[in-house]
């Protein structure tokens, strides 16, 4: 698996992203591909006779039960993940289904049959497990196809223009030693530098203000999830329970009980990932089957440490965003490439992280956080019942906040010293994701996916 450069850095907005549910790699990723090839045709003044579609690898394999088939539909009317209204998604797809008409990037209408031009194809493409060729067909018969690959986390590769604008960070690094070393060098924590690094390309206040409106978007999908009930789309006959379980903790009064913490924090990650399997509007943080697990220790933070403020919030996403850029760079958030623990292993790392750093812990200890929270998440398989971001996914996602809690106050009871640092532990993922067999990384072919609907 190849790197990134140091000529392709990161930002926060690209880790942080607002869209929908029920998978960034399968949903949003897809979605943002569609949009920029409809996109490309129409800024071109190319009006298609019919576009199609070819799924490939892992997209097919569990792309209906994660909703790609509806996402491509979307990108290609002109929809995208961060603008779409949740409410609106179902009108839009019965619309293009009974019509049979598309309107192309939100333009020119175009036939499109489904049956005939969006295709699932498992075969697997070489460059990624999740591939799409998209193909506009011509009136003279030529046609024009564009490859595109879901890399993780809502991130397209392919014919997509470039998420920032060419600039170089002032502090960049490219391992967990470097970030160390130059936040020594330069005397900065780790939030402080990455804040600084966002500069290249926005106002630090910009920045921050960004970061504000993530967190808002975080929470708002906690308090969603909590007034919501019913059984959740995709046939498993799965029911949210996140309403009757904060209704029960409300009912047994003041949070005296210790164990009640664990209690609201499983909510917490409870609540978004059943708002996220519902197809509303979630975070990718990491992505989006891991979305739970930084918002439910986020909320922790500002729920129940003493002392809890904006500033903590921000040192926190910061600190999380570091630790998720070494991730992307060094081995992958794709399910389809690393396994469950390349999403909520990831989660549960960066989280780790922002809690440490929020309560005050030193970049050593917060270095050690993160391996820790990673550590042990290693080999976490992804075998999700039906192709549906429900089983096990929902409930991993408390587990990962669980962990994540744990593994930084692990990190503050010592001096940041360990025997296993956070680069080997990202190796480790990586060389195990490589090792582990398709069956167990999103194919639906493997695991839970297969035992339990053979029971």
């Amino acid at each position: 698996m190849k790197a990134r450069s140091a000529s392709a850095p990161m930002s926060v907005k690209e880790l942080f992203t607002i869209g929908i549910g029920p998978s960034s790699s399968h949903t949003v990723g897809p979605m943002r591909a569609a949009l920029c090839f409809a996109t490309t045709l129409t800024e071109e003044g190319l009006v298609p006779e019919r576009i199609r579609c070819d799924l490939h690898g892992s997209l097919s394999l569990t792309g209906q039960g994660h909703g790609t088939d509806v996402a491509i539909l979307l990108g290609l009317a002109g929809e995208s993940p961060e603008q779409v209204d949740p409410d609106a998604i179902d009108g839009i797809v019965r619309g293009i289904r009974d019509s049979g008409v598309l309107p192309l990037a939100g333009g020119p209408e175009i036939a499109f049959d489904e049956g005939r031009d969006l295709v699932f194809n498992d075969s697997f493409l070489a460059e990624h497990p999740n591939g799409m060729v998209f193909t506009a067909v011509m009136a003279d018969g030529s046609r024009i196809s564009r490859r595109y690959f879901s890399i993780g986390g809502g991130s397209i590769r392919g014919g997509a223009p470039a998420p920032l604008p060419n600039a170089i960070p002032p502090h960049p690094f490219e391992s967990g030693a470097e970030l160390l070393k130059v936040a020594e060098a330069r005397g900065f924590s780790i939030a402080d530098m990455v804040r600084a690094n966002e500069s290249a390309w926005r106002s630090e206040a910009e920045t921050d203000a960004f970061l504000d409106e993530v967190r808002s978007a975080m929470f708002a999908s906690i308090d969603r999830g909590c007034q919501q009930d019913g059984v959740l789309p995709g046939g498993l006959g799965v029911r949210r329970r996140a309403r009757a379980i904060r209704e029960e903790l409300l009912r047994r009064g003041p949070r005296s009980d210790p164990g009640m913490v664990f209690e609201w924090v499983s909510l917490y990650a409870l609540a978004v990932n059943e708002e996220n399997a519902a197809g509303g509007r979630v975070v990718t943080a990491p992505t989006n089957g891991a979305a739970g697990v930084i918002p439910a220790v986020l909320k922790y933070y500002v729920t129940f440490v003493h002392g809890a403020d904006d500033a903590g919030c921000r040192r926190f996403l910061y600190t999380a965003s570091a630790i998720g850029f070494l991730y992307k760079l060094n081995a992958s958030i794709s399910a389809a490439e690393m396994g469950c623990q390349g999403e909520v292993g990831v989660a549960c790392s960066m989280a780790a992280a922002g809690l440490s750093a929020a309560l005050g812990g030193s970049n050593a200890q917060i270095e050690n956080a993160a391996e820790i929270g990673m550590e042990h998440n290693l080999g976490l398989t992804c075998d999700p019942i039906g192709g549906l971001v429900q089983i096990p996914c929902i409930e991993r996602n408390t587990m990962g906040a669980i962990k994540a809690i744990n593994a930084a106050y692990l990190s503050l009871h010592g001096d940041g010293r360990h025997v296993v640092n956070l680069d080997q532990v990202i190796e480790t993922m990586r060389q195990t994701g490589e090792d582990m067999k398709s069956n167990y990384k999103e194919t639906s072919l493997g695991g839970l996916a297969v035992n339990v609907v053979a029971c």
